[in-house]
């Protein structure tokens, strides 16, 4: 069955984490994501190991990372910094419906590789930049990593402990979540841009940065800044906005539980067989329970401890009352909703036997999402794309690769 972007072929000009999430998920939509690498080395992510997948014979192995956000994709090996693998590109870019690139500012119009070049080939072409901190602007030639942008966007001050509790001071979150958010808006522009070329005709430009992701992510606490003026700060596992909606120590671990009104509240209350927290004027609305939360959370954390984490769950369950373990990726996956769900699959892969991989979690009736490809080793479609896409013959092919172009 075809896949909703079935047709459509994306050029793939990025690395490491925020370009190829974006690719990933238009190839798990359907579209043919051409990867172009440096030959002999390949995305940057290859070689962040270990973990490694496992060996094969005679071959290098790529790093887990790595197939964290490659599969469904061709990998093409192409050294974009000779003229004859220039044109290779611009050959490609031609029948391109899309252009995925995260190379610093100005570095591709080097090469004739930027948008007014390819646009000038192919008019209708889609190209989509995404670096650190946008295409022009005081910080526009600086590199930057996910941690940084984390930091100067401020998501550490408004994460982890208090200054003045134990551990308190700033923390990342635990993934590269500025990396993984960009992926997805500029999957999300590029959906839109295709969408306006099939009203219009045109493609366009798209403008991604890094940094103003991480700043749009500070959402109800750029709100609350941008109306107030006062600066948001840290409560850790708290919540600014909702008492109690946090995590408590039991007897024998942690649990999450998460009271977001005041109906909830009074049920809350009912659970933990403390009538008396939900009749006390103090706490009967959100407002109180904000106000007086120093008062309040201590007697809470004195109830929890009292039993184990199962007693709880199952306490807060029955009163229906959000809540949850806080559980490793090993309890993760055997979870019996993700089983149920589906969010691992296996990707044939021919000589490993099949791959697992984290499950898309779009599901659609019409155009289901299909695990065609592997992660791609490097170069391992060049010769068929040469000859399928660009029509090369197979002398033309090994000329290429005995200049080292491909």
């Amino acid at each position: 069955m075809a896949g909703a972007l079935s047709g459509t072929l994306v050029l793939d000009l990025t690395r490491i984490l925020a370009g190829p999430w974006c690719t990933q998920m238009l190839a798990d939509l359907g579209a043919d994501v051409i990867k172009v690498e440096r030959p002999g080395s390949g995305d940057d992510t290859r070689h962040w190991g270990p973990p490694w997948l496992p060996e094969q014979e005679g071959e290098r192995a790529d790093s887990t990372y790595f197939t964290s956000a490659n599969r469904n994709k061709r990998s093409v090996s192409i050294d974009i910094s000779k003229p004859e693998g220039q044109a290779l590109v611009r050959e490609l870019a031609m029948h391109a419906d899309v252009v995925v690139e995260n190379y610093k500012v100005g570095d591709l119009a080097r090469y004739g590789l930027d948008y007014a070049s390819l646009s000038a080939l192919n008019p209708k072409l889609i190209y989509c930049s995404i670096t650190g901190y946008g295409q022009d602007g005081p910080f526009a030639d600086r590199p930057g990593y996910d941690f940084v942008f984390q930091g100067e966007g401020g998501m550490m001050s408004v994460t982890g402990e208090a200054d003045d509790k134990p551990g308190g001071g700033p923390q990342k979150v635990g993934v590269a979540i500025t990396d993984l958010m960009t992926g997805m808006y500029a999957s999300i522009a590029v959906l839109a841009a295709l969408n306006h070329r099939n009203a219009s005709g045109q493609g366009q430009y798209i403008d991604l940065a890094l940094f103003d992701v991480i700043v749009a992510m500070g959402a109800n606490h750029a709100a609350n800044y941008l109306i107030t003026g006062m600066v948001p700060h840290r409560y850790g596992n708290a919540h600014a906005a909702m008492v109690p909606y946090q995590v408590f120590r039991t007897a024998d671990g942690h649990i999450i539980v998460a009271a977001g009104n005041d109906s909830q509240w009074q049920r809350f209350c009912a659970a933990i067989e403390r009538p008396d927290l939900g009749a006390d004027d103090r706490y009967r609305t959100a407002p109180g329970r904000i106000t007086n939360r120093d008062a309040l959370i201590p007697v809470l954390e004195d109830v929890f401890v009292t039993q184990a984490s199962e007693y709880w769950l199952s306490r807060l369950t029955s009163h229906n009352i959000p809540n949850g373990p806080i559980n490793n990726y090993e309890q993760v996956f055997s979870h019996p909703q993700v089983v149920h769900r589906g969010m691992r699959v296996e990707i044939p892969d021919g000589e490993a036997g099949a791959l697992p991989v984290v499950a898309n979690p779009i599901r659609f009736s019409e155009t289901p999402i299909e695990y065609r490809l592997t992660p791609p080793k490097l170069g391992q479609h060049t010769d068929q794309i040469l000859r399928e896409v660009l029509g090369k013959e197979t002398t033309q092919i090994q000329a290429l690769k005995d200049t080292k172009i491909v």
